[in-house]
């Protein structure tokens, strides 16, 4: 079986540099200047073999290796969006990833999400830790493996960058993974790979590429094998291209696609099936006259490839959906129903409480579903395209059951002018972002916000617990009202609360006031002394100077307390209501049971 070259995805936080590590990369290449060169794919660049051996060849004879793989396709279009698109049955169309942590910063909060994507989609990945050369007193050597550059720094120079990787490393130990630098590695299989790298400077790239070359021949073998029957591949974008209208964007990973080829894909409203036009490659940069003319035809394309399909009737097709072309005496219907129900299992309609969920394409959607459910939050809807009215009426219908997930999350889609206006009228909040990370997240605390809000007002409404003792020597009057002094052993005393004797249970009516060196309190806590009156006891018969009262917790508060709020108490509150539930269970065994 003849094995192609690995499709290879930069995935990374924001600002570190991965944008710049790719052209650094395709530079490196370039440099190289031998025959062929890198050649440009759609949304990819393709290094061939040649290239790589030169690269990578002096390294890779040292840990005596040869290069095998065709070459690597590298998708152009750095972050989540590219990468989510990726997408096809079961995983992803990536064979591997190059994640890429900026070694000052550290782990960031995309980068979490990162690690989160590739392990949903079961990637294999290597770490590019970047800007080595921010390292305080680094004095760079450009283009230069790193350990023959890290061997030329200063000792303390070396140490810092060491315990930055250490940092990195102790990071993912606690996400479960094993990883170490590069060079320190035995097996492969088992733990990532860090590679110390300068995107400026060039430093470390080369071994960047022997790791990435070296895991994707040592492991990735069968799954690189490709068969020469019609070719399966994921739309990476869909495109309006002055002259040709509308255009797929696509990455075939495995078989082979031809002009004229009956081909399905992925759409808005069911699978489209067209026969392809044409398949359009970019022209080298030096062939490009005019900025209009920049694609050549071709007749045929191989695995792995990143090719533009021009083909008629593509309204409403998706970006990250599936395109097999269909095989000489097979059926089209049988491949309708392969990607009807490809797209149908990533598009939710349930009549459950939760939240409605918009994005621009089927892989932003599939990892923000993914998202939402590993954080345990409900989806109603999931689905493509703007948001409408109707996505609000569905949110506005939840919002009466559950206000939590009465919301619309909308990932780099419009909010149609009426469903803004239905927003408006009908208090539903919408989210709206164009980082998946930030759209999840903006939602996340604003659930925590309000689900902190609801708590605290309904922690407010319950009669929390309290313990007060008589004060000997201090009964001001007797009765009607009895007032004396108390002191609070445990929680707080308000006015109107109900208090019962701690021997026997038996309630002694209602606080009327409090009050401390003749001020009225609003309340008094624990280690308090103040003077109380109450209407109904009489100090001598029905309470006794010395004697422990607890305040009076309605049954029901007192079970929700013991399930829901326990941590909201404190120490003193909790032993009080303990030891209230243990009087109170005495009369009645079963007492907030």
């Amino acid at each position: 079986m003849p094995i192609r070259q690995p499709i290879v995805c930069v995935l990374g936080h924001v600002d570190t540099g991965k944008t710049l590590l790719l052209d650094k990369i395709r530079k490196t290449s370039v440099q190289a200047r031998e025959v062929g060169g890198i050649t440009q794919h759609i949304g990819a660049s393709f290094f061939p073999v040649d290239t790589l051996k030169q690269l990578v060849g002096p390294l890779l004879s040292m840990v005596k290796g040869e290069v095998e793989i065709p070459g690597l396709l590298i998708i152009d279009t750095p972050g989540h969006e590219a990468f989510t698109n990726l997408r096809k049955r079961g995983g992803s169309v990536a064979d591997i990833a190059i994640l890429v942590i900026d070694v000052l910063r550290g782990f960031e909060a995309q980068t979490y999400e990162c690690v989160d994507i590739l392990k949903a989609r079961k990637v294999p990945f290597l770490v590019a830790a970047n800007k080595i050369d921010r390292v305080p007193g680094w004095n760079a050597l450009e283009d230069t493996p790193f350990l023959r550059s890290y061997q030329a720094q200063d000792r303390y120079v070396r140490e810092d960058l060491d315990n930055r990787v250490y940092e990195i490393i102790g990071v993912f130990s606690r996400l479960g993974f094993r990883a170490d630098r590069f060079d320190r590695i035995k097996d492969f299989t088992k733990t990532v790979a860090v590679v110390p790298v300068s995107a400026k400077t060039g430093e470390g790239i080369t071994e960047l590429l022997m790791v990435l070359v070296g895991l994707t021949q040592q492991y990735l073998q069968k799954r690189l094998q490709t068969t020469e029957g019609p070719a399966k591949g994921t739309v990476l974008e869909v495109k309006e291209e002055p002259g040709l209208g509308l255009t797929l964007n696509t990455i075939v990973y495995d078989g082979v696609l031809r002009r004229d080829d009956v081909v399905v894909v992925g759409g808005r409203e069911k699978p489209i099936v067209t026969r392809v036009r044409a398949i359009l490659v970019p022209k080298p940069l030096d062939e490009i006259r005019d900025p209009r003319d920049r694609f050549s035809s071709v007749d045929v394309v191989s695995a792995a490839a990143g090719v533009k399909i021009v083909a008629p009737g593509l309204e409403g097709a998706l970006a990250g959906a599936p395109l097999y072309a269909v095989g000489d005496g097979e059926s089209v219907g049988k491949f309708v129903r392969l990607v009807g129900e490809e797209v149908e299992r990533i598009r939710i309609a349930t009549g459950v409480d939760g939240v409605v969920l918009k994005a621009d394409t089927l892989g932003s959607l599939e990892a923000i579903a993914d998202y939402l459910k590993r954080n345990g939050v409900p989806i109603r809807l999931a689905d493509v395209g703007d948001v409408s009215k109707r996505d609000v009426t569905e949110a506005a219908v939840v919002k009466e059951h559950e206000p939590l997930y009465g919301a619309v999350l909308a990932f780099n889609v419009r909010v149609l002018p009426d469903a803004e206006e239905e927003a408006e009228i009908r208090g539903v909040q919408v989210f709206r972002e164009k980082i998946i990370y930030h759209l999840v997240d903006n939602y996340l605390v604003w659930l925590r916000g309000q689900r902190e809000a609801k708590f605290e007002v309904e922690f407010e409404r319950l009669v929390k617990p309290g313990k007060i003792r008589v004060l000997e020597g201090y009964v001001f009057r007797r009765a009607k009202p009895a007032i004396f002094g108390v002191e609070v052993l445990a929680g707080k005393i308000k006015p109107r609360i109900a208090l019962v004797r701690a021997e026997d249970g038996e309630e002694i009516g209602e606080i009327q006031q409090i009050q401390e060196k003749g001020e009225a309190l609003s309340e008094a806590k624990t280690g308090m002394q103040v003077a109380i009156s109450m209407d109904k006891p009489m100090v001598g018969r029905h309470v006794f100077e010395r004697d422990v009262l607890f305040v009076k917790v309605p049954e029901a508060d007192a079970k929700v307390l013991l399930s829901t709020f326990v941590d909201r108490l404190g120490v003193d509150e909790q032993e009080a209501l303990n030891e209230y539930v243990a009087l109170m269970r005495k009369k009645m065994p079963f007492w907030a049971a």
